[in-house]
């Protein structure tokens, strides 16, 4: 049989066609707009969603055989508000999780119930990334079309209603919406008041694994697949991305260097960071994880290199930096282009260069880029650390992951072997491995995983250069407390 992942991204959708065996047979994808209304905004309109995701698949399934597709999943960008009137028809673009707008709300939140007050509801502290906090700010500033909400969803639910007609979320994606009680996995009554929404506006929870249902006649018409395909809950895109990487069970690490950049930790129980610095989520597996995230990662690299320097490939841009000059780099950048989440909670961070001189070459600064990415990374594996967490390995995907060079940055920066699967297609694949799992190819995701782990090539961290970006991280480290009280006085105003 034959199994469909959906990956619901930021910038565009990906199918992947899948077997049994985990062979990807083919994959298809579609670009959307971003729509960036003001400063810091950012939002789509879940209709290009939907178009997207049936022209890439009508694309897929030329020439194969659509009888022998029995599930689907999407594995879809966290934290976007989706909100339905009461005919089911989209009231609003969808507020994304790189949306900055929520800063006054976030900060409302976390003095309103307090650090432990909501650590001990969600799991998690108020983040301007998050669901509760765009809802907060659409009941303020958009009151009339709060008032027509009728239900509450997140993107790549949004599809999977229009694929079934059922209001559904997983726990993994759920728990990034500061909504859910993640330890008990269940709504929480006093973050659903205080936001002033009722749970009857909540989608039905499911595990990412288990059936929501069947495609509806009409779609199943429409897309070329047959009536019967079984469409899983599916997972957040990290979630998803950690279950097409393997990375289940007690302790293991996966880092994404994708349009953000995230470092996900399996636990096999539910961890609860004191400071509320690491996100603490359900997993797609059933169980949890532990995850920090920082909002410009890839971006970062292809916001410098394509949008400013306008180079023509990445390899002209790397060749010339060598082994020798890693760790070595007088040229520092703080990648907070968009804000900053983990471990920092402050939208009003910006991207800085530091360290620069008449002498500072233009390969310096891609590096530090580069090398800014890797620290920031290694802020959030520090504080796993502190938990008591022993993290030796770990997993790298996303499309950073695709340069030689950076691969050998994040395993020095952060002093850790880093494994790169030979087969890395992200969330779409975690997709396809819980579709598998909710049409009974698989009892759990967890036996998928062991059955369908790819080889993965290993990039070990060369001591002399570990110990070069020890000193430069200490260094890294002391910038962001030095300039968090300029932040606020740099945002543009009229």
């Amino acid at each position: 049989m034959l199994y469909l992942g959906v990956d619901l991204g930021t910038s565009s959708v990906k199918l992947l066609l899948v077997d049994e065996t985990g062979a990807v047979i083919k994959t298809a994808s579609r670009t959307y707009p971003l729509e960036f209304p003001q400063p810091g905004w950012s939002q789509q309109n879940p209709e290009d969603w939907w178009k997207g995701t049936c022209e890439a698949m009508g694309e897929l399934l030329q020439g194969v055989n659509s009888a022998q597709i029995a599930g689907l999943a999407v594995g879809g960008q966290m934290h976007g508000l989706v909100v339905l009137d009461e005919h089911d028809q989209v009231i609003r673009p969808a507020i994304l999780w790189n949306d900055g707008r929520t800063a006054e709300e976030t900060r409302e939140m976390n003095a309103h119930f307090g650090r432990e007050g909501l650590l001990s509801l969600a799991g998690n502290i108020a983040f301007a990334g998050f669901t509760a906090p765009k809802l907060l700010w659409m009941r303020r500033h958009e009151p009339a079309l709060f008032a027509k909400i009728n239900k509450i969803m997140l993107p790549k639910d949004y599809l999977v209603y229009r694929l079934t007609g059922v209001h559904s979320c997983d726990f993994s994606d759920a728990s990034g919406m500061l909504l859910l009680d993640v330890a008990n996995r269940r709504w929480s009554q006093a973050l659903l008041d205080y936001c002033g929404v009722t749970e009857a506006q909540m989608p039905k929870l499911f595990e990412s694994y288990e059936a929501v249902g069947t495609l509806r006649p009409e779609i199943a018409l429409q897309l070329g697949l047959p009536q019967r395909v079984v469409v899983a809950a599916g997972a957040g895109d990290n979630a998803a991305a950690a279950v097409g990487t393997g990375t289940v069970g007690e302790g293991r690490c996966n880092i994404s260097l994708g349009t953000s950049g995230t470092v996900f930790i399996s636990s096999d129980t539910f961890r609860l960071p004191p400071l509320g610095n690491l996100h603490a989520f359900a997993h797609a597996d059933g169980a949890y994880h532990l995850m920090g995230c920082i909002l410009s990662a890839a971006s970062a690299y292809g916001w410098w290199t394509k949008d400013v320097l306008q180079a023509v490939s990445d390899a002209e841009e790397q060749n010339s930096i060598a082994d020798d000059d890693l760790g070595r780099n007088p040229v520092f950048f703080l990648p907070y282009l968009m804000g900053e989440r983990s471990p920092h909670n402050d939208p009003d961070a910006r991207g800085a260069f530091l360290g620069m001189s008449m002498d500072t070459t233009r390969a310096q600064m891609t590096q530090a880029v580069l090398e800014g990415v890797a620290f920031a990374i290694r802020d959030s594996v520090e504080i796993a650390r502190a938990l008591g967490i022993t993290i030796r390995e770990s997993g790298l995907c996303g499309g950073g992951a695709k340069s030689m060079l950076w691969r050998k940055i994040m395993a020095n920066a952060l002093n850790i072997e880093i494994q790169v699967p030979e087969l890395e297609e992200g969330a779409g694949y975690g997709g396809a491995v819980l579709a598998m799992v909710a049409a009974g190819a698989y009892p759990s995701v967890r036996a998928a995983c062991e059955k369908l782990q790819s080889r993965r090539r290993c990039y070990r961290p060369d001591p002399a250069i570990a110990a070069r970006y020890e000193a430069r991280y200490q260094v890294y480290r002391s910038l962001y407390p030095a300039l968090q009280t300029l932040y606020p006085t740099l945002a543009w105003k009229e």
